[in-house]
């Protein structure tokens, strides 16, 4: 790399993370201000108030806003450099517009190399400390439990349904498994009035319980009013639902956990793939959003620095506003999760591309 290349990639880099030093402390005191009543209330210990919240709160924030980060780092230094004439004096050296690109995008791709591990595998976990904190101190409304009319497959040939799902005492009121044959119809049910949870690892009790058999051309009734333990494929986990349990999973677990629902039949998986797909968008918004920045910023304008962040601040405001509004359309079913989670990069890349050819060259 020449002087010129090492010189923009350590000024990309040294601003991106005083951004995030910056904006960390302010979204770290806006969020405090915000819930320090209701952890006093709900009498959180200090320190995990301190290493479970705030130290993985900070992860989780980078995490989500550091394509903005990015936008808000290029703007800044950038347009410094063009107020120093110092954009102009590299061009008048000779070298090419696309040439100064090229540090930029070196920055850029360093910084979307640690999003895409950070976002896949380790972010995650920090997310999966704060939220466990969140939802036990502070908004404990988090978990929603499956509780009515709960159809899943335990096998290709077992359906099971539960009525109603009682978390009080792990119990199931009105549970029935069906066996279909190769023809798909149903040749055994059990039904049973009530299923208790023993313990782990998935040990339950039928209680009152009738199997039927169905054959060609008869029926067979059997009535069991004794009590049986027995084991399930399941356990009261699996009606567990937390709204932001996504963000707690890897990536792997992500794929792993979409590939289960689906298994068992259950169409619920569709906020998880959103946010795969969101993890594999993230990173190549870096590059789109670096190439905006340095196009709106190496122009030296009237209005100085101040109004190149102006345009960046209400440029990255539109990006997470877009963003959001083409992940909730995804989470809805009304488009796939892959249009959903690229429709922000795909605009940008069309905003980018126009303003490359705008630029001052």
């Amino acid at each position: 790399m020449r002087k010129l290349d090492i010189y923009i990639v350590k000024k990309f880099l040294q601003t991106f993370l005083f951004t995030i030093a910056l904006i960390s402390v302010v979204s770290i005191a806006i969020d405090l201000s915000e819930k320090v009543t209701r952890l006093m209330k709900s009498k959180a210990p200090i320190n995990e108030i301190i290493f479970d919240y705030y130290v993985n709160f900070i992860p989780w924030i980078v995490g989500l806003l550091t394509p903005v980060f990015v936008l808000i780092a290029v703007i800044f230094f950038t347009a410094r450099m063009a107020k120093n004439n110092e954009i102009i004096s590299i061009l008048n050296a000779g070298v090419s517009y696309k040439r100064l690109l090229l540090p930029y995008m070196i920055g850029a791709g360093l910084i979307a190399i640690a999003l895409y591990i950070g976002g896949n595998y380790v972010i995650p976990k920090a997310t999966d400390v704060k939220n466990k904190f969140e939802n036990t101190y502070i908004n404990r409304g988090n978990r929603k439990v499956d509780v009515d009319n709960v159809h899943f497959f335990l096998k290709e040939d077992e359906k099971a349904y539960v009525r109603y799902f009682r978390l009080r005492d792990t119990s199931m009121q009105g549970f029935r498994i069906e066996q279909f044959n190769a023809e798909g119809e149903v040749v055994q049910l059990l039904q049973t009035d009530r299923l208790d949870f023993l313990g782990p690892p998935n040990n339950w009790r039928l209680n009152n319980y009738t199997i039927r058999t169905f054959d060609e051309t008869s029926e067979t009734l059997r009535h069991y009013k004794e009590k049986k333990d027995t084991i399930f494929p399941f356990t009261p986990d699996d009606f567990i639902r937390y709204t932001n349990e996504m963000e707690m999973m890897t990536t792997p677990e992500l794929k792993k956990y979409v590939a289960y629902e689906k298994s068992r039949g259950v169409a619920d998986s569709i906020k998880h793939v959103t946010e795969i797909q969101r993890r594999l968008a993230d990173p190549f918004s870096i590059f789109i959003l670096t190439l905006l920045g340095v196009t709106v910023a190496s122009r030296k304008t009237r209005g100085g620095m101040g109004m190149n962040l102006a345009i960046g601040v209400t440029t990255g405001a539109l990006f997470v506003f877009m963003q959001k509004f083409s992940s909730t359309f995804a989470q809805g079913n009304y488009i796939s999760p892959e249009l959903g989670m690229w429709i922000p990069n795909i605009f940008f890349s069309i905003v980018a591309i126009y303003f490359v050819s705008r630029a001052q060259k």
